[in-house]
């Protein structure tokens, strides 16, 4: 049974790891503010982008681009955007787990990616691993995203691989955030899609220039804006989902000091109660 002194220590130590748990709380919350404005800033471009993309290549005939046109190779690859600190709840054990479906399903003919450590520590042995992309700081930034898509996007036209996908998670809120998998490229529609832009749209629209050329800028510009989406969307999810682990660990250690402090107390009680007991019968022993 643990003494006073023992339960001191313990106390102690406890407060000490609520000091670091507020910290990295405050720390969590103020970066994700910022990385909540950079996606909800980028989010609406990227999807009107890729929507534009899709009525007027629905609408266009006879237009091909590389980034749309299906190539026989089997093989995949899949990008991985994770984390490379950990502390932050399911974030990465989750989409660890949809990163191994994936790979299941797709067997050996898929190679995998990362941007980040975790998820790659928690798959490398039940996958086909391939480059992790290291960057001067933590956290890429939209050159150097820009750089690796680039080199993706190269052994899609090669005919090296069929697809590119990337995994991510979705950032919705604090407490929500959704393992996805996406495919990025071919970029292609499926036929019923085109037959229900060319019902919603009979008409043609006027083009200046003309919309090969259009497509020729914004389809490799919607690809990278694709990829740098799900970078902003997997860093607003990180910081939110260690906001709300080190939110849940503040209150678990001020329920555990709460705790051992009543623990403390009864002992301290119970050995003033004794001392009592023992005054008390060595006076009337006296007084026999």
């Amino acid at each position: 049974m643990a003494n006073i002194k023992d339960l001191k220590k313990k106390i102690k130590s406890t407060k000490n790891t609520l000091k670091i748990t507020s910290a990295m709380k405050l720390v969590s919350a103020a970066k994700l503010n910022r990385a909540q404005q950079a996606i909800q800033g980028a989010r609406p471009y990227a999807d009107e982008l890729e929507e534009t993309i899709k009525t007027i290549s629905a609408l266009v005939q006879n237009y091909s681009h590389t980034y749309l046109e299906e190539n026989e190779s089997d093989h995949e690859v899949l990008l991985v955007f994770s984390s490379n600190k950990g502390l932050c709840g399911g974030y990465n054990s989750q989409l660890a787990k949809v990163v191994k479906k994936f790979a299941a399903e797709k067997g050996d003919n898929l190679k995998v990616f990362y941007i980040g450590k975790k998820v790659r520590e928690l798959t490398q042995k039940e996958v086909n691993v391939g480059e992790e992309f290291q960057f001067e700081k933590s956290d890429p930034t939209f050159d150097e995203v820009q750089k690796v898509s680039r080199q993706l996007a190269s052994m899609f036209t090669s005919g090296e691989v069929g697809k590119v996908h990337v995994a991510y998670n979705i950032f919705h809120s604090a407490i929500a955030i959704e393992p996805s998998v996406k495919q990025v490229l071919p970029m292609s529609l499926d036929e019923s899609v085109k037959e229900e832009l060319q019902e919603s749209f009979p008409f043609d629209f006027k083009y200046e220039p003309s919309p090969e050329v259009i497509l020729d800028d914004l389809i490799p510009e919607a690809y990278i804006s694709t990829m740098w989406t799900a970078q902003l969307d997997s860093l607003a999810s990180e910081h939110g989902s260690r906001m709300t682990a080190m939110d849940n660990a503040v209150g678990n250690c001020k329920e555990a000091i709460r705790s051992l402090t009543l623990k403390m107390n009864k002992l301290r009680q119970a050995a003033i109660t004794t001392e009592l007991i023992e005054v008390v019968s060595g006076a009337e022993s006296l007084n026999g």
